[in-house]
């Protein structure tokens, strides 16, 4: 009796943490898939061999393929949670996260694979679309957001378009690319007036907020990486996205060791892909330009996000371990 009472309600919870599965969980493949792309930098200027970005790859797809999998059968068991996600004034701006996903997973894969690349990366440009005119939609639609439901995480969706050129030109995609990074653009100056309005003149965010600080820095780094991709040289305007970077990279480290200090939660992902971006931005910097300084900062920023990349990922293992995520709120 006690047996058949035990492995019901072992059920009732997997069922139940299934029903909890929360969309932030893609932040961890854009951490990942973040961490490959700059070690693939680093590795290149450092003159070595390819093992670290390979493994990180690896990793970024086995999690994106886990992850999937588990949040498309919540998707058909609980519609109405994922419904009550999408309506979520926070998580709605995390559902871009899936098409960034895409696009960084086709943007690693496209040298090692074109012909997988290119469809994956099509798959990511068309849902990067929908969910950007969708999530814009739902903002300026017939639900009333207030002030503390702004963050920092609703640059996602507008990182996620500048991330289009960075493969979309080497495919020959320039003016679907030309589109994608535009949009981006428009709306990281729309976003970023609207968030540091909130920031200054409003009550400090929720502490499970506070790590989407770190997303500041990712729309002026990715903005970077697709200008150079689509205009091929340093002009003006790159050296304005790469020391605007730069700018949000300093005031995040300011509140870093405040951030650190939080209770974990899975937004602490979004501390990830952001150090990830400036770190490729730099080095791409250096190379292009020659700059020994941008060599130096994209090493120091190579180890910061090391140690951001091993921390997360412990903390991530031991919150699985004491079921902390995929709790109800």
């Amino acid at each position: 009796m006690s047996v058949a009472t035990d492995t019901g309600t072992d059920l009732a919870e997997a069922h139940s943490r299934l029903e909890h599965f929360p969309v932030t969980f893609y932040a961890i493949v854009m951490g990942m898939a973040g961490l490959s792309l700059a070690l693939q930098a680093f590795e290149q200027a450092a003159g070595l061999g390819a093992l670290g970005s390979a493994l990180a790859y690896g990793a970024a797809v086995a999690i994106f393929v886990v992850v999937s999998i588990f949040y498309a059968l919540k998707a058909i068991r609980y519609p109405a949670t994922v419904a009550a996600e999408w309506h979520h004034p926070v998580r709605l701006a995390f559902f871009p996260a899936i098409s960034i996903s895409l696009l960084l997973l086709a943007t690693l894969t496209l040298p090692r694979n074109a012909a997988l690349a290119e469809p994956l990366w099509l798959l990511g440009v068309v849902l990067q679309g929908v969910l950007t005119i969708a999530v814009i939609s739902g903002w300026i639609g017939h639900r009333a957001f207030q002030t503390p439901h702004l963050s920092p995480a609703w640059f996602i969706p507008a990182v996620g378009n500048v991330i289009v050129p960075i493969a979309g030109v080497q495919m020959g995609y320039t003016e679907i690319s030309w589109y994608f990074l535009s949009v981006g653009l428009i709306f990281w100056i729309v976003l970023l007036t609207l968030v540091m309005n909130r920031l200054i003149f409003h009550d400090p965010m929720p502490g499970r907020l506070q790590p989407t600080l770190v997303i500041l820095i990712a729309p002026p780094a990715v903005g970077f990486l697709a200008w150079f991709h689509l205009t091929g040289e340093i002009d003006a305007f790159a050296r304005i996205l790469m020391n605007g970077a730069y700018l949000f990279t300093a005031l995040v480290l300011v509140q870093l060791p405040r951030i650190v200090r939080l209770p974990f939660a899975l937004s602490f992902w979004a501390l990830s892909f952001p150090f990830a971006a400036v770190t490729m931005a730099s080095f791409l910097f250096a190379r292009e330009t020659g700059s020994v300084a941008h060599h130096v900062f994209g090493t120091v920023l190579m180890a910061v996000l090391a140690v951001i990349i091993a921390a997360l990922l412990v903390k991530t293992l031991r919150a699985i371990r004491a079921d902390e995520i995929c709790q109800p709120e």
